[in-house]
């Protein structure tokens, strides 16, 4: 797993072989930080929704998809899920949110255009945290699979690979992973979703 900017724009800093990464793909680190001039938003049918929301939290979690995780990564890192909806908040405010998706080509091909909505400025309002891509079974994604995530995912300020969960399968939701994918996955988002320096991005 590695926090990272926009492999569309930066370059890793040496060779990844598949050997160094046999679970995840490591991207450079992301430079996407606010919505584009220029960028066209995709079709109605594949933007997400937008919902107002009631009551506040630090931070929301939008799933890309159903199946997502996106009630099990709310529940992770004590967060609140919108239901597949970019939120709108009755205050007026500004919310950190954080796009979750599985690493199967539906979900990719799901948060890329959700990543498009956000970018072309098509979304309320909303501080982008990241991209949460999560494992879609056990075992090593496919090469294939590797390098399409991590296209998606430089589109997205911040991209988060996570391994497969095996308990989640057995529904244990109440033990936090102990991959340490997961344990940084966790610290990176709790940083994040206090942090009060004042933002330049719109």
């Amino acid at each position: 797993m590695q926090q990272s900017l926009n492999p569309w724009i930066t370059s890793p800093t040496g060779d990844i072989s598949e050997e160094e990464t046999p679970d995840t793909y490591l991207p450079p680190a992301a430079v996407i930080s606010a919505p584009l001039k220029g960028m066209v938003e995709p079709d109605a049918a594949d933007r997400l929704a937008r919902r107002t929301m009631s009551g506040s939290a630090a931070l929301w979690i939008i799933g890309a998809h159903g199946g997502a995780s996106e009630s099990r990564v709310a529940d992770l890192l004590g967060a609140r899920a919108t239901d597949h909806c970019w939120p709108v908040l009755q205050d007026g405010g500004k919310p950190r949110v954080l796009l979750v998706c599985r690493a199967d080509m539906r979900g990719l091909t799901a948060a890329r255009s959700a990543l498009t909505q956000w970018v072309s400025g098509a979304t309320p309002k909303a501080d982008l945290l990241g991209l949460a891509i999560l494992a879609d079974a056990p075992g090593k994604t496919p090469k294939a699979l590797r390098d399409f995530a991590a296209i998606v995912g430089g589109g997205a300020p911040r991209l988060w690979t996570l391994p497969w969960v095996e308990a989640w399968r057995h529904g244990d939701a109440t033990t936090p992973p102990t991959a340490r994918e997961y344990q940084r996955f966790i610290a990176d988002l709790a940083a994040l979703a206090t942090d009060t320096t004042p933002r330049t991005t719109p």
